[in-house]
Parts: structure tokens; C-alpha cells; sequence
């Protein structure tokens, strides 16, 4: 019964796709869903940006092995970034009328500057796309016995199918549906697990001393790592595609500012029912932590829960995965349709650059779904992805937007320099979280570039809005 449920969700999901199509007339339509959201369909857009495979399976796992603190990245520092973009970014880059981050970096710097900005755009999809595609693939090898590579593979043609033909109108309607799934699947199942584990007070009561503490210890490396944690999400998302298409998808100015703020609203407080519904599987079955603690929750419903709770929990978890590698996979697909492609053919008509967009949704995801089978922790693909935007576009992004003095070799510089420092940190592995040295050498970069080479002939971003605003 649950696999059939599972079989029929999936046919559901490709029929909203189907629908969502016939909406779809130009790359407008396809990028940012003609701009016509309403205020509740853009809001759970935007929160089911990440609400998939990390929150759901790989946060819960952090918070039973470490705590509250554990779990400073996602959900907190994921709540943080959409709150941050309605109250600094959203409202600045609706005025713009653009598709893509690419296109502010060529408006805003050069067409060189967009080019880098693209490049390092895309692949930083990758590994959040792969953590999603991963966690489907335990789900199904769970429940059918399948081998891993064919639940990645049946996973990567559902998604790129109504991806590939409903674009951001495929999303954001599945994304509502799949959102109110969530919500009352993983209800359902807190209120259950909470009943049979005793109650709120005896589930708090067993937690360890220290389990919530929330601040870190009070020598340097521990402040440093907790602010990295804080800032991985938090900032290294703002840079993103696919919370930029989103924003730019909401019918106004107005809306796609409170979308943000709800949306984050919404994160924070949804995100803490698969936490203590993990907790509540802690006290039930501690003897399921002893295999892999991204499992617990899937493990915990599968073996102990009723046919109706394993029902509730896979349809939210199916969901929250699908929800979030549909955005994923079509924000580079966009970047590399309107910034690496489209500059190169002058008479490319939109017809040509949607089908190329098409075509980049495909390459996107069967290259996510090779690197998902090279690397199977969820935390650690979802974390190296924001990881990448955060050291090579913040930086840039945010002076663009705010410093009338940042030029265009300071934004190059920025993204390189940024860059350059992470890799080999990471490789090497440092004491200090490597993207502290990277966001450190994107901003160093910036002020350098700026002051070394000015833009004595470039206006600036805030008169160039507000003449396009009065044209």
C-alpha cells in the first residue's frame, strides 16, 4: 500500500507539471513564472527552497548527536538568509526586471563579471541537487529493496520531467501542494510519536545536560566555527539563483518582500517538528542510532509506525525532496541559458533560448546525479554548495548593491581571490572554517579592486533603477 502511494504521488506530480506547462509561452514564464505569484504561493516557494532531504533527515540526525548548537546551519542560519533577503535584497533586485544574479553582476559591473559569476553559480547547485537525489534513493531502497543507483536514476527523471516542461509554474504549484503535505504529514506524525514517547515534559527530561545549549564556548575557535555555521546559509544563499527566482517571481514588489519574511517565518517554525520528532525517536528506539542517524526518522516510521503514519511521513518527505530539487535543478539551468549561452548568439530568438534553458535542466541534473553516487552525507553536500556562493558572490553582491564605490575589477577580484583562498583551505583542511578565510579574501579583494581601479564612467546601480523606474 505505501509503495503504491508512493507510485501514484509521483504520477500527481507529474500531472501538475504537465498543467503548469500550459502556462509556460516564454523564458519569462519559464525562469520567474511570468511574475504573477500571489503572496502564499511565492511564500512557500521560497520556503521550500531548502526545506528537503537536509532538514528533514540530515538536521534531525545533527540535533540528536549534538544538540541545539548542532543545528545552528539549517534550520537557523536557512531562516536567517530569507529573512535578510525581504529586509535588504528583495525589494533592490524586483526593481531591476532581470532573470538571473548573472544579470545584475553584467548591469551592475561587466560582461566579464557576469561571466565569472555564472561559472561559479552553476556548479555550486550540484552537490545540494545530489543531496536530495541521494536522500530519495535511500527512501526507495528502504521501501522496494532497490539498488542506490536506480533510486537516484527514478528520482532524476521525475524531477527534470516536470522541470523540463513547467519551469518555475511547475515548481511553485507543487511546491504549495507539496508544502501543505509537510505540514500536516509531519504533524500528524509529532503528535503520534510524542504520545507514545510520554509526553513533551518526559521527551525534555531525557535530553542530556547542555542538549540545548545554543551559544558556543567561550574560546576563539568555537566563536569562529559557530559563526561560520551561522553564516554558511545565512549568507552563502543570498547569492543564490533559486531563491532569486523566486523572489522575482511574485506578482509585486510588495509581495516578494513579505514572501521573504514569511517564508522564513515559516522555516524556523516548521523545521523544529522533525527536530523533536527525532528526539522523540531517541527516547522510543535509541537502538536505531546505531546505524546510519540519517535513517532514524524514515527507520523509526517504517518499522514502528502505523500504515496511515507511514503514509503522512514518506508523502511530507517525498515532498520537501521534490520541492526542493525541482528549484535547484532549474536556477543553473537559467544561469547557463542567460548568461553563458545567450551572449554568444546575437539573433538567438526566446523560443531558441527557452529550449536551450530545456536543455540545460537536463545536463544539470544528470550531473548532479553522478555526484550524488560519489558522495552520500546530506550535511555535508547541501553545506559545501553555500559554501561555494558564499566566498565568490556575497561579497560582490552586496557591495553592488550598497557601495556606490565598488567597480568592476573589485567584483572580479572578489570572486576570484575568494575562491582562490577556500579551495585549498578546504583541501588542506584548516583550524579555522575554510570559508571564513574565503569570505575574508572576497572582501579584500573588493577593496583593492575598487580603490586600485576605480569606475570613473559607470553610474551607479540605485540612478540606473530609478531611471528605469521613470522610463
Amino acid at each position: 500500500m505505501l509503495l503504491g502511494f508512493i507510485i501514484i504521488y509521483l504520477l500527481v506530480t507529474l500531472l501538475i507539471g504537465w498543467w503548469a506547462s500550459r502556462r509556460v509561452h516564454s523564458t519569462k514564464d519559464f525562469v520567474i513564472a511570468g511574475r504573477q505569484l500571489p503572496l502564499m504561493i511565492a511564500a512557500t516557494a521560497l520556503f521550500a527552497t531548502w526545506f528537503g532531504s537536509e532538514t528533514l533527515m540530515g538536521a534531525s540526525s545533527e540535533f540528536i548527536e549534538g544538540g541545539l548548537i548542532g543545528v545552528v546551519e539549517d534550520p537557523f542560519g536557512a531562516a536567517l538568509c530569507l529573512i535578510l533577503v525581504g529586509a535588504f535584497f528583495a525589494r533592490k533586485l524586483y526593481r531591476l526586471n532581470i532573470l538571473t544574479f548573472s544579470d545584475f553582476f553584467k548591469q551592475r559591473f561587466s560582461r566579464q563579471a557576469e561571466f565569472i559569476s555564472a561559472i561559479f553559480l552553476v556548479p555550486s547547485y550540484f552537490g545540494w541537487i545530489a543531496a536530495q537525489l541521494v536522500a530519495m534513493a535511500i527512501i526507495l531502497q528502504t521501501l522496494t529493496g532497490m539498488s542506490f543507483v536506480t533510486g537516484i536514476a527514478i528520482c532524476t527523471v521525475v524531477v527534470l520531467i516536470y522541470t523540463y516542461i513547467g519551469g518555475m509554474w511547475a515548481v511553485s504549484i507543487t511546491d504549495f501542494v507539496q508544502t501543505i503535505m509537510i505540514l500536516v504529514g509531519l504533524l500528524i506524525l509529532a503528535y503520534s510519536v510524542n504520545q507514545q514517547a510520554g509526553g513533551f515534559e518526559k521527551v525534555m527530561a531525557s535530553t542530556p545536560e547542555g542538549f540545548f545549549r545554543f551559544t558556543p564556548n567561550p574560546d576563539l575557535t568555537s566563536i569562529v566555527e559557530y559563526f561560520a555555521a551561522w553564516i554558511t546559509i545565512g549568507l552563502g544563499s543570498i547569492p543564490q539563483q533559486d531563491v532569486f527566482q523566486r523572489v522575482m517571481a511574485a506578482k509585486s514588489e510588495s509581495v516578494a518582500v513579505k514572501a521573504s519574511y514569511l517564508s522564513g517565518f515559516m522555516y524556523l517554525t516548521i523545521a523544529f517538528i522533525p527536530l523533536y520528532i527525532g528526539l522523540c525517536g531517541k527516547v522510543l528506539y535509541p537502538e536505531l542510532l546505531e546505524g546510519d542517524p540519517q535513517m532514524v526518522l524514515p527507520q523509526m516510521v517504517l518499522q514502528h509506525g502505523s500504515t496511515f503514519l507511514q503514509i503522512m511521513f514518506f508523502g511530507a518527505l517525498l515532498s520537501a525532496i521534490l520541492s526542493t530539487t525541482s528549484g535547484a535543478i532549474l536556477a543553473p539551468a537559467t544561469v547557463i541559458g542567460e548568461n553563458l549561452v545567450k551572449p554568444y548568439f546575437k539573433n538567438l530568438s526566446d523560443a531558441q533560448l527557452l529550449q536551450i534553458m530545456r536543455f540545460g535542466v537536463v545536463g544539470v541534473a544528470i550531473s548532479s546525479a553522478f555526484m550524488a553516487g560519489w558522495n552520500t552525507n546530506i550535511y555535508e553536500l547541501v553545506g559545501q554548495s553555500s559554501a561555494l556562493s558564499l566566498v565568490s558572490l556575497f561579497v560582490p553582491l552586496a557591495a553592488g548593491l550598497y557601495w556606490r564605490k565598488a567597480s568592476n575589477l573589485g567584483a572580479m577580484l572578489s570572486m576570484l581571490i575568494g575562491m582562490a583562498v577556500w579551495i585549498p583551505c578546504e583541501i588542506i583542511g584548516t583550524e579555522i572554517p575554510s570559508i571564513i578565510w574565503g569570505l575574508l579574501a572576497s572582501i579584500f579583494g573588493m577593496l583593492v579592486g575598487s580603490f586600485w581601479k576605480p569606475d570613473t564612467t559607470h553610474q551607479s546601480l540605485q540612478h540606473q533603477s530609478l531611471a528605469n523606474e521613470n522610463a
